[in-house]
């Protein structure tokens, strides 16, 4: 007879430095309105998956998609503009 072991050191005994960096949590922090964004989208999509969409349905589904663009394109946005390129240039 097997007996199923786990490796229960192997998955509970994990350093402190796995922990995410400050570094870490502050991209998360600035990607949290596309995070939420997306997350509004998905919940527009995910209420018509066992109906036909009805016409308030395509306009949240279309307002949550513009949303989650705008949210991205502000994201970008605001990293190109940390960004600086070498000489000044534009």
């Amino acid at each position: 007879m097997n007996h199923v072991v786990t490796p229960q050191d192997a998955v509970t005994a994990f350093p402190d430095f796995t922990e995410p960096t400050n570094a870490e949590l502050d991209a998360i922090e600035q990607e949290m309105p596309v995070i939420l964004a997306d997350v509004d989208l998905l919940d527009a999509h995910i209420a018509t998956l066992d109906r036909v969409p009805t016409k308030f349905d395509e306009r949240r589904i279309r307002r949550a998609r513009h949303r989650a663009l705008a949210a991205r394109v502000a994201l970008l946005n605001q990293t190109t503009a940390g960004a600086r390129l070498p000489g000044g240039a534009a």
